[in-house]
């Protein structure tokens, strides 16, 4: 059979941590299959062909694997090539498996030892390097949290892949009066009114600096925007536009993991609000500090805006990632 291997997302973020991967790859050597965990984000160009989600009631996380499982057909591949921690990556990882398919899995070996933060992420990474063949992590840590779990596939370290997209960004870096705030996670839902107070009360006592916040499409966080009356909101934004912000904000609010690795990359501090990172890379080099609540926001705000500026090496790669995994992939055999 001629090597083939399927190149598998869901998502936004998935895709564009895969891009430049996709692009190295000849078509006449793979497939790429969207799932539409985030349906109606991406162009039809951008992928071969399309497994619809059907929106059923009940469990949205239970529904993505029941259809992945049942629409997924692998029948002639090889391999299949999953990146990050969503319900495609697992449940696409699991056909695989089921089918005795080789397993590629970008973005291996991010750990937060921590089941429900972040909820179901954990657990979905835990399952995939377990069952992969190759485990391409993006550090030294990463790689060290395979070899403690003895995962039985190869592991490879090559930094992240959404550095890729970065390279010429990274020459145009500014620092202006912006400060980004992006919050979105399932474990900030039930407590999104608190950090949205604490943010809306900072942008009023520093009023030189301008407050954005682009507005997430989940309605438990559309339904608080109101506390938010002195930030500036703004839509949802593609990727290009986010990176434009990042580039020239002075530092960031967040609780995505892709914006810890870009503003890194782009020599911004983060502030992440969750109570643990699978990043924690950048806490050392001081591109990132946890604030684990709202109520300790305002204090690490303060020291942040005093000292924002930093130029230390980024933890998580040299933005040259895509290519030494498809190197390896050639060399062992897999394309």
């Amino acid at each position: 059979m001629k090597k083939k291997i399927a190149i598998i997302y869901g998502t936004r973020p998935e895709y564009l941590k895969l891009k430049k991967i996709i692009k190295l790859i000849p078509k006449s050597k793979r497939d790429v299959i969207f799932v539409g965990q985030h349906d109606k984000l991406l162009d039809k160009n951008y992928f071969t062909r399309k497994i619809k989600i059907t929106k059923k009631s009940g469990q949205r996380l239970n529904t993505i694997f029941s259809e992945v499982l049942k629409k997924l057909d692998l029948s002639k591949y090889q391999t299949i090539m999953v990146q990050g921690d969503t319900a495609t990556t697992c449940a696409a990882a699991l056909a695989a498996f089921n089918n005795k398919k080789k397993i590629v899995y970008i973005e291996s070996g991010l750990r937060s030892f921590d089941m429900n933060n972040p909820f179901p992420e954990e657990g979905y990474r835990q399952i995939i390097s377990r069952i992969a063949d190759i485990n391409f992590a993006p550090t030294n840590l990463s790689k060290k949290n395979l070899v403690n779990e003895k995962v039985k596939g190869k592991i490879f370290v090559v930094g992240n892949t959404s550095l890729d997209n970065l390279l010429l960004l990274k020459q145009k870096n500014i620092y202006t009066n912006l400060v980004l705030i992006t919050l979105h996670r399932r474990e900030n839902l039930s407590i999104i009114d608190k950090w949205f107070k604490v943010i809306n009360n900072l942008s009023k006592q520093y009023h030189n600096l301008e407050f954005v916040y682009p507005v997430h499409a989940n309605p438990a966080i559309k339904e608080k925007l109101e506390i938010l009356n002195n930030v500036k909101k703004v839509e949802s934004l593609s990727h290009g536009k986010m990176l434009e912000y990042i580039k020239k904000t002075k530092f960031i609010i967040t609780d995505s993991g892709g914006i810890q690795e870009e503003g890194s990359f782009l020599n911004k501090k983060v502030i992440v609000c969750r109570k643990v990172t699978e990043r924690p890379e950048a806490i050392n080099t001081g591109h990132i500090k946890i604030c684990e609540t709202p109520n300790k926001l305002f204090k690490i705000f303060e020291k942040i805006n005093k000292k924002y500026k930093i130029n230390k090496p980024c933890p998580y790669g040299d933005g040259k990632s895509s290519n030494r995994i498809v190197s390896i992939l050639k060399r062992e055999n897999f394309l």
